[in-house]
């Protein structure tokens, strides 16, 4: 599969695909149009000063110098026009290359925003294909190349300007010596074209290792503890070398290709130019007088004829890197793979949190069901628990519910109004969701329990962690409620985030809450402190709770027992223990291991 992929980002974009992503990124630069006009207007003044400047020097020279009739007045007049001449070429200059830099930035602060909009409203099945560090990937490096080639948009319009007022200039000096030096255009057309055609190739492999490379750095960083737990590390590092290899080889050929076909391309043929200019007046000068002001102005001409190509060819580089990174964005934000979408009823409004599922079909990838013909409701202020062995569906019923995914077929309903008729700002004020691993956010306990929403006050935040006894390690950290949480809470026992965010829950007041496995990584100690909380929380609201510990949903009003998405049992704890079926054996054997557990524990205290 890898070389498939690999061969496919192998090809080399045609002028048809270029041009087409070119088109397509234009409308990002549009709001700042202005930025990269006024920059033209500025690089077409500062052409012309490039042969103003020169002809300046040439009467200087021809109807001055070689005369003698040079007098102080003089030489201050030209050197004084000279150096003003300069002067606002510099300010004009400046002002180019400054509206024009700005024009990209702001263009790159644009697509950046619209691509982490984008992302946001992509569902869950396109993070579940594509890797984290790949989408970084895009996110990061492929924006900022993209936003350099826009420089190559002022190179060519320059060099164009350029090209055009020199060769006028050229013409009007020596009308042969002028067609010569245009001669060697179509060479310079051809090389433009081939490193086109050429470099694509390079980039976007270039490009594709980039991504691997940052895939393969996330991924170490996120399972650091696991690689170092199996001592995986030599494994790591060879993967790492493997593919840091392949980026150098590609960075490798693009150096190759850079060094043969920009600049010194252009170097050859200013050389080609000023031989065969010296060599043409050369041969004039045989026949009559030739004027070495003439001489120096057609060379500034052809310096000022080949010089912006040089610039352009050196934006070449950063222009195919651009269109390659541009097509990798695109590529993001042509994504359909969106959450499920809502058809919102106005005025559609959750007050109950009645929910019943209607022979619910659903399927990950389109063609394998995972739930099948699953149906059940459950009364307002009512809990349901879901119990199975792991890939039964548990978490793909939670998935469903919480509109992660779009269910297949069948009907989900929330206080008889069925679940796509409700806004989904709605849904989610009155859904609170605990998984079993909590994600903590950087930042302190106040602002991961109140989730950055400032209409709730910090005397609800102290409350709502009191209402799940975490106050008591809160109150024990340097800070209290302001202590710093690290990225993803790792100065915190797995305990503690879990009960953050059980206090997270209290304080947004849901009605319907969702456990997924949520005291799963809790100690018994911890968890009979949370018990009382939980049942508290649970009083008033619809509550689906996915559990291992079946002792710990023995009060639900249902229990539903899942078989590889199928419901093949349902009834309250002791109804479904009189049945003696696969309830039965789940809670004897999980009492059995209990049992074991606790006597294992009773003899270690014993002993010592």
């Amino acid at each position: 599969m890898a070389e498939k992929h690999e061969s496919a980002w192998a090809k080399s974009m045609t002028f048809k695909e270029q041009r087409t992503v070119i088109k397509r990124l234009l409308p990002y630069a549009a709001p700042y149009k202005w930025d990269f006009i006024w920059a033209l207007v500025l690089a077409f003044l500062v052409s012309l000063i490039n042969v103003g400047l020169p002809r300046l020097m040439q009467i200087y020279m021809d109807q001055y110098l070689r005369v003698h009739n040079a007098g102080l007045r003089i030489v201050l007049f030209f050197a004084g026009f000279y150096f003003l001449g300069t002067l606002i070429k510099a300010i004009f200059q400046f002002g180019q290359e400054f509206l024009y830099a700005m024009g990209g930035e702001r263009m790159l602060e644009n697509v950046r925003v619209r691509l982490f909009r984008k992302l946001h409203t992509l569902g869950m099945r396109y993070f579940d294909q594509v890797p984290a560090g790949s989408i970084l990937s895009r996110l990061t490096n492929d924006t900022m190349s993209f936003q350099t080639f826009w420089s190559l948009f002022a190179a060519a319009i320059v060099a164009l300007f350029s090209i055009i007022t020199s060769f006028v200039a050229m013409y009007r000096t020596n009308a042969q010596v002028a067609w010569m030096v245009l001669a060697f255009l179509p060479i310079l057309m051809f090389a433009i074209w081939y490193y086109q055609h050429f470099s694509s190739r390079v980039y976007r492999t270039m490009r594709e290792r980039l991504s691997e490379l940052n895939a393969k750095l996330a991924e170490s960083i996120n399972g650091i503890s696991v690689i170092q737990e199996f001592r995986q590390e030599h494994r790591m590092n060879r993967e790492f070398a493997t593919t840091n290899d392949a980026y150098f080889e590609t960075r490798q050929a693009m150096i190759h290709t850079n060094s043969l076909l920009l600049g010194p391309i252009i170097n050859l043929l200013f050389a080609l130019g000023e031989v065969g200019v010296l060599w043409l007046f050369g041969i004039n000068a045989m026949n009559h007088f030739v004027l070495a002001g003439t001489i120096y102005a057609f060379i500034q001409y052809l310096n000022n004829f080949y010089n912006p190509m040089s610039n352009m060819m050196d934006s070449l580089s950063d222009f195919q890197d651009g269109v390659v990174a541009g097509s990798r964005v695109l590529r993001i934000m042509d994504d359909e793979t969106y959450a499920p979408q809502q058809t919102p009823v106005d005025g559609a409004k959750i007050t109950r949190g009645e929910i019943e599922f209607r022979h619910v079909n659903f399927s990950y990838d389109g063609k394998h069901d995972v739930l099948h013909d699953v149906s059940f409701t459950v009364k307002p202020g009512q809990t349901l628990a879901l119990v199975g062995h792991t890939g039964s569906g548990k978490s793909s019923t939670i998935n469903v519910l919480m509109r992660f995914y779009e269910f297949s077929s069948g009907e989900i309903l929330i206080d008889g109004r069925d679940i796509r008729e409700y806004d989904l700002a709605e849904l989610r004020r009155h859904f609170g969701l605990v998984l079993q691993d909590s994600f903590m956010f950087y930042g302190d306990i106040a602002s991961n329990i109140r989730m950055f929403d400032d209409s709730i006050t910090d005397e609800q935040v102290e409350a709502a962690a009191r209402f799940v006894s975490a106050d008591h390690f809160i109150d024990q950290l340097p800070g209290k409620y302001h202590a710093k949480v690290l990225e993803r809470g790792a100065s915190y026992s797995g305990g503690q985030r879990q009960l953050l965010s059980f206090a997270r829950t209290v304080a947004h007041n849901p009605k319907v809450l969702i456990l997924d496995e949520a005291t799963a990584d809790i100690d018994t100690e911890t968890e009979a402190l949370i018990q009382d909380g939980l049942q508290k929380l649970r009083q008033g609201r619809t509550t689906i709770a996915i559990a291992h510990r079946l002792s710990t949903i023995r009060d639900a009003d249902q229990i539903l027992v899942l078989d590889q998405g199928r419901i093949v049992e349902r009834g309250s704890h002791d109804e479904l223990l009189a049945q003696r079926g696969r309830y039965y054996d789940m809670y004897r054997l999980q009492t059995a291991v209990d049992a074991d557990k606790r006597e294992a524990l009773l003899k270690e205290e014993s002993e010592v």
